[in-house]
């Protein structure tokens, strides 16, 4: 079969090559499927340059998520059948850009009905982080407001659609006039394009404007650096900085003394963890996002839908922070 391996460390659109494979074969509990969807993530950006917490052995295909149609079952598969179409995470070496992946059923879980391939692929990784980060580190309440940062991009976009599902006023922060677009059809209340001039690209005196002076109560950052820092400047009372992420390269260091003095909490998710720790959460949460999609309070933004060959510019596009939504790789 044809996969993306990657046998050296580098930028996705370097280390990232086409070639000819084996077809896996199902382990224990293993399940192989031929893949219907797979959408480029950040940690597959930093996989490919050997940054991401998980280190696999080299050669590896990334993809890191997918949707696919069950071709084999291992040894003691027992919740699904050759046929099924089911959504989850990629195991390694054999990840989801390519024609074939292995997947494991205690990380597998069916394909919601209501979205198609592409739609369902997407919403695995990035909405159970949305789900987890808003529900049960931070408590999200309807009627509170909730800033998310980068809120065009697949996780940022996520956390958008939740939030309005929660009944939150959501304020999105962008960067361009595109993005923009993108985050008021996801729903957003207010969008802030932190590249215009002037006061309207000032996401912290929006926020304060837009919330009377009190703050954002929960806020979403996937981006880090000089981002959660001025993040602080704007959060609310008794307000939750969720640390989702260090898109934008820099991991900021926190002033303690700042969180004590304005009395708000700083909450880490590190959703793989629940797959190990609580993976009961995990059922509860595909079930919960399963219902969402049901009754189309959440669909995940798929803005482009790409051929297996172009599976590695997707990624290099996504790692430059120069896409919309979801990139999704069809094979």
């Amino acid at each position: 079969m044809k996969a993306w391996r990657v046998a050296e460390l580098g930028e996705p659109a370097e280390a990232m090559r086409l070639v000819e494979v084996p077809d896996p074969e199902p382990g224990p509990g293993r399940l192989v499927v031929r893949v219907l969807a797979a959408p480029a993530n950040f940690p597959d950006v930093l996989l490919c340059r050997g940054e991401y917490q998980l280190k696999p052995e080299l050669p590896f295909t990334p993809g890191v998520e997918l949707c696919g149609e069950v071709v084999a079952v291992g040894e003691g598969v027992t919740r699904f059948a050759v046929g099924d179409r089911v959504i989850g995470a990629g195991v390694f070496p054999y990840g989801g850009f390519a024609e074939q992946a292995l997947m494991d059923q205690a990380t597998t879980f069916p394909a919601p009905a209501a979205l198609d391939d592409a739609e369902a692929a997407s919403l695995y990784i990035g909405y159970q982080t949305g789900w987890f980060a808003l529900h049960r580190r931070a408590r999200l309440q309807a009627g509170e407001t909730l800033l998310v940062h980068a809120a065009a991009g697949g996780v940022g976009s996520a956390a958008v659609q939740l939030g309005k599902a929660a009944g939150a006023t959501v304020i999105g922060v962008v960067g361009g006039p595109e993005k923009a677009e993108v985050a008021r059809a996801l729903g957003a209340d207010v969008v802030v394009d932190r590249h215009a001039e002037g006061p309207a690209g000032d996401w912290v005196a929006v926020v304060k404007e837009q919330t009377g002076g009190r703050g954002a109560d929960v806020i979403y950052d996937p981006v880090g650096g000089d981002t959660y820092q001025r993040s602080t400047k704007c959060v609310a009372f008794e307000g939750r900085i969720l640390v989702i992420g260090f898109a934008g390269g820099e991991i900021q260091s926190a002033a303690l003394n700042h969180a004590l003095i304005k009395n708000y909490s700083i909450l880490g998710l590190h959703w793989g963890l629940y797959n190990l720790v609580d993976p009961g959460a995990v059922a509860e949460c595909h079930a919960a996002l399963t219902d969402l999609a049901d009754r189309g309070l959440v669909r995940p933004l798929v803005s482009e839908r790409i051929p297996l060959a172009q599976a590695a510019a997707g990624v290099q596009r996504l790692g430059e922070g120069t896409t919309v939504g979801r990139v999704v790789v069809v094979p």
